[in-house]
């Protein structure tokens, strides 16, 4: 069945499917899996060590695919430390460039002149216009479901994906709260023109950064089992729900500002958590889109199974 979209012929991937930038976790063998099995696979920048370390991983995702594939760049806490990472991708001619967590403006300048696709993530209206007006070229809308970091506003992706459609002309990904075919045929009726996920993809075999202790989490726990932490600081973030999460939530709930945060918010902690196990001081991001994971398929696997619970939707609706 073709399922060509604005998204597909943008990127140009078969299936109209985004793998999320997920911080320390999308690197190449994750990246290139998505690929091959005909969506859009994402390595991460910044969570690399160096310029030269992201121009390494980048030519292990063309040794490994020959399919289009992104790199995102999380730039809300990193400075201008972004430019000589994204001087990289453009001197290695990536496909497509992805964008969350901070002001787009200075990426889309280093781009000029580059025929790179440019994605934003939003999570409000007002972001999706201003994405528009910088000149990107789709923008993935997450809402309050999704794990990581979101939008201010708690606005479910229910409401916050037709809302963006009815206000941006460029075409637009949904995100958060997405795992299945469901998901997929739910984001196409409200406008959306692809997915993205970044949840559904830990709990993959070639998520292999990721220790299996946090992967049976993600298989075992229900959606009821994710915190919203951050929130005082403006950066609200959904992650699994542990003991550490709820040391945070309890500074938090006292008047705790950054200083007395930082340490428990950290990439470290993060790490201790999806490399290591360790709950007790790490955590691990994740979206309430845990409670429909089951299982822990290969990335063709899933793809294949979500093509085929939305082609059975869509003949429903013929």
């Amino acid at each position: 069945m073709n399922w060509n979209t604005k998204v597909t012929e943008l990127l140009g991937i078969q299936f109209p499917i985004i793998q999320g930038g997920l911080a320390y976790l999308a690197y190449a063998e994750l990246a290139s899996a998505v690929s091959n099995a005909g969506g859009l696979g994402q390595i991460t920048a910044m969570s690399l060590p160096s310029p030269e370390a992201l121009r390494e991983e980048i030519k292990k995702v063309k040794t490994m695919t020959d399919k289009p594939f992104g790199v995102n760049f999380a730039i809300g806490q990193h400075g201008k430390l972004f430019t000589h990472y994204l001087e990289v991708a453009i001197e290695e001619t990536v496909p497509v460039v992805t964008m969350t967590g901070g002001n787009p403006e200075p990426i889309f300048r280093q781009l000029e002149g580059s025929d790179i696709k440019k994605l934003v993530l939003v999570a409000a209206k007002r972001q999706a216009q201003k994405a528009e007006e910088l000149g990107a070229d789709a923008v993935m809308a997450v809402g309050h479901e999704g794990g990581g970091h979101l939008g201010k506003n708690d606005i479910g992706t229910m409401v916050l994906i037709p809302s963006i459609v009815d206000a941006v002309s460029i075409p637009v990904i949904a995100s958060g709260g997405i795992g299945d075919g469901r998901g997929l045929m739910a984001a196409m009726s409200l406008g959306a023109e692809g997915i993205e996920m970044g949840t559904r993809f830990i709990a993959t075999k070639e998520c292999v950064h990721a220790v299996q202790d946090y992967k049976e989490k993600l298989i075992n726990g229900t959606e009821n089992d994710t915190v919203v932490i951050k929130k005082t600081l403006g950066s609200p973030a959904r992650a699994i729900a542990n003991s550490h999460t709820e040391r945070i939530l309890e500074v938090e709930k006292a008047g705790g500002g950054y200083e007395a945060l930082r340490d428990m918010i950290s990439g470290e902690a993060n790490r201790k958590y999806i490399y290591s196990g360790d709950q007790e001081n790490g955590f691990a991001w994740a979206g309430q889109v845990m409670g429909l994971i089951k299982d822990i398929p290969s990335v063709d696997e899933l793809l294949a199974r979500i093509m085929k619970e939305a082609e059975l939707i869509r003949n429903r609706w013929v």
